[in-house]
């Protein structure tokens, strides 16, 4: 099994269509082509995925931000997902990783990421703490429209 971390590409954006789905962030082609061009355009957001003969299991996007709270800058990874029928076999590890790769590229002193509290997260947070991740704080939102 070959798998291929690389940055997004136009081609692989029906691909990620299930797997936002997957992730709970059902969408269209169409929307997620208008998003993922907008992120392109900003130098601070970066988005990876993995590929395994020629289709796309495994998807990460990430934002470098300043911190306040400390001197420097963090990467914080916004989405993360592979395929439910691609997992257990080491690919999200990898995928973490070349995250992590980034985020010292970019000069940043730590990596974070949220994970939903509800039960069907359990494993992916069990997958989080055996990369080394800490859960630290529980998130709040608030839609505004």
């Amino acid at each position: 099994m070959t798998i291929e971390i690389r940055e997004i590409e136009p081609k692989d954006y029906t691909d990620l269509v299930e797997l936002m789905s997957e992730l709970g962030y059902p969408t269209t082609l169409e929307d997620l082509t208008k998003r993922l061009e907008l992120l392109g355009k900003h130098v601070d957001y970066e988005a990876l995925v993995a590929v395994k003969n020629n289709q796309v299991i495994g998807f990460a996007g990430m934002c470098k931000v300043l911190a306040f709270e400390f001197t420097g800058i963090y990467v914080r990874i916004i989405a993360f997902v592979v395929s439910s029928n691609q997992r257990k076999q080491g690919i999200g590890t990898k995928l973490l990783k070349a995250c992590e790769e980034w985020a010292i590229q970019e000069g940043a002193v730590a990596i974070t990421l949220n994970s939903g509290n509800r039960a069907e997260r359990q494993t992916a947070h069990i997958f989080y703490t055996s990369n080394g991740y800490v859960g630290k704080s529980t998130g709040f939102s608030k839609k505004m429209i």
